[in-house]
């Protein structure tokens, strides 16, 4: 038996995986490519197997899948799920998919967790958002959490809240690297080379975000700081509302928003 399996070893499960490794030498992998799941179980020191091996034999069963692929797959393992006589954990990670969803698929009421984890997971800088049922108890959350500890942080919230709550930590990172990106293009214009143009915004963007963690205070008081009157910011900043930047953000997170709600219909 292991305590931690994980359906799925792409970008997301495979993160999660070498986040909860460090915490777990009991942990087994699998994916519909299964040179996939091999090279990540070497990589963490964890065993790579099939579909129903984690099925059967995990405690904790990661679901790291497209939210279109469940009801396959849980077509092909619910009945083993039934068969087991042990105590199991969902831990999902599906976009828009609710608690009851799975369970439905899954055509048992099991306990479930619900997150919604981000790709900074990867280098234990993630946030991620939890819910879970009422067959969730308080040890079996605390195991499942200090496990996660290595992605970074966790919060948990009502379930309901989850769907909009988790837009800008599951889908900002896209929007962050969009911003970098362009910060670097416009320092390549003035002649900064391209590797330097793309370390000094990322490392401004990591900057910029731990000062307000650590400092407490409101982004437009940070802004306000950085502004001197009739200064070099000010002006970009003045170019920046007057391309209307702040209604584009507010457009992309209402975007996808409304994808994940026409993703849990499905």
């Amino acid at each position: 038996m292991y305590k931690f399996g994980f359906i799925g070893a792409g970008n997301m499960g495979g993160a999660l995986a070498r986040a909860v490794a460090k915490k777990s030498d009991s942990v087994i992998v699998c994916d519909r490519s299964a040179d996939k799941a091999a090279a990540l179980a070497n990589e963490i020191g964890a065993k790579a197997g099939n579909i129903k091996e984690v099925a059967t034999q995990s405690e904790y069963i990661f679901l790291a899948v497209k939210p279109q692929m469940l009801a396959d797959m849980f077509a092909e393992i619910k009945d083993d799920l039934k068969a087991r006589g042990d105590r199991f954990i969902f831990v999902s990670m599906c976009a828009g998919t609710s608690i009851a969803k799975i369970t439905e698929l899954a055509e048992i009421e099991a306990p479930v967790i619900r997150i919604m984890p981000n790709v900074a997971c990867a280098v234990g800088a993630g946030m991620t958002l939890c819910a879970r049922n009422s067959k969730v108890t308080d040890d079996e959350y605390n195991v499942f959490a200090s496990a996660m500890s290595e992605s970074g942080k966790l919060d948990m919230i009502e379930e309901e809240k989850i769907d909009n709550y988790s837009i800008v930590t599951g889908c900002g990172p896209a929007y962050t690297y969009v911003m970098i990106e362009a910060l670097a293009d416009g320092q390549v214009a003035i002649g900064v080379p391209r590797d330097k143009a793309y370390l000094y915004a990322a490392q401004m963007v990591e900057g910029a975000a731990k000062l307000m963690l650590e400092s407490g205070r409101i982004p437009a008081d940070l802004k306000d700081s950085v502004c001197s009157p009739g200064g070099t910011t000010i002006e970009g900043v003045k170019a920046l509302e007057k391309g209307s930047v702040r209604a584009d953000i507010i457009d992309a997170v209402n975007a996808s928003y409304k994808r994940t709600l026409e993703l849990g219909k499905k």
